[in-house]
């Protein structure tokens, strides 16, 4: 499988991100938006990793199935808040002598409760280190374009982040909603000599109350319109959907405009409105295959 480094250089990317299937039914619902999804030729795909590793084991055999099936790279995510060296190299070993190319380091969120989460690394840099160490991977670290919401200050995430990206291949953002936000910290980061390609992530909803929740938590700003345009559909499932689809896509524009290195779409185990957008922006444009 080919490194990202090596096909972000190639020109722009698209790329689809999907969540560990926990139950037998959202094991189905993966298998069925992969298959969808899976003609259109992503660049890349990524799959998540639970809180403190909750979901080491499921992410790993779906990120080697997923491997072995489809034609284009998949990349694991990876956090080390939680789980000791050993651990980590023992994962990052089985990904590497299963020819896994690519990983995405993250440090994770701690316990929401507070309490100790024992681990031997808490930074994402002491990932991407370990990474380096097990094998000649391509690694991706995330980016908040709104900072980090545990930043005490943007200037000092600012140089943080610029200082993970000087380590790694590429950056990732969390989603956003108004494209001002990735821009601005683009230019931010120029300023600091970074010119690591940072991908921005979107996120096309589902659920009101899910995009408030995962908003709050990711210090995601919700813009006044938009949380006007939320109440009117909260409670109808496919509104919402639809509303998602129209806000990810004039997103996606102004990003793809502006010039940005790929666009990374969250899928959330649905195929649906990744299909929409990808129809709505031309999929030539984006780099990937017209469906058939």
């Amino acid at each position: 499988m080919a490194k990202i480094r090596d096909l972000l250089a190639a020109g722009p990317s698209c790329s689809f991100e999907f969540p560990p299937a926990r139950t037998p039914e959202a094991a189905e619902a993966f298998d069925l938006t992969m298959r969808d999804l899976a003609p259109l030729r992503p660049t890349f795909v990524s799959i998540t990793y639970g809180a403190l590793g909750s979901t080491r084991d499921v992410t790993r055999d779906m990120v080697l199935r997923v491997d072995a099936e489809q034609p284009f790279p998949v990349m694991p995510h990876l956090t080390c808040v939680g789980q000791s060296r050993g651990e980590l190299v023992d994962l990052l070993v089985t990904y590497r002598d299963a020819g896994i190319d690519n990983v995405l380091a993250l440090a994770g969120d701690p316990p929401a409760d507070g309490s100790e989460s024992g681990g031997d690394f808490t930074y994402a840099t002491e990932l991407v280190a370990l990474v380096r160490e097990v094998g000649d991977f391509s690694v991706a670290v995330a980016a908040f374009p709104e900072i980090h919401p545990r930043s005490p200050d943007r200037g000092r995430d600012r140089r943080i982040l610029a200082d993970k990206l000087a380590v790694a291949d590429l950056g990732i953002t969390q989603f956003f909603f108004d494209a001002d936000h990735y821009f601005r910290m683009v230019d931010e980061l120029d300023a600091l000599g970074c010119t690591t390609p940072v991908i921005p992530g979107v996120m096309p909803f589902i659920s009101v109350a899910g995009t408030r929740r995962m908003s709050a938590m990711n210090g995601t700003a919700i813009p006044g319109p938009l949380q006007e345009r939320l109440d009117a559909v909260d409670g109808d499932a496919e509104a919402t959907r639809k509303l998602g689809v129209e806000v990810a896509v004039d997103l996606c524009e102004r990003l793809v405009a502006g010039g940005v290195p790929g666009l990374h779409l969250y899928t959330m185990n649905r195929s649906a409105s990744i299909a929409d957008i990808v129809s709505a922006l031309g999929a030539g444009r984006l780099g990937l295959h017209a469906p058939a």
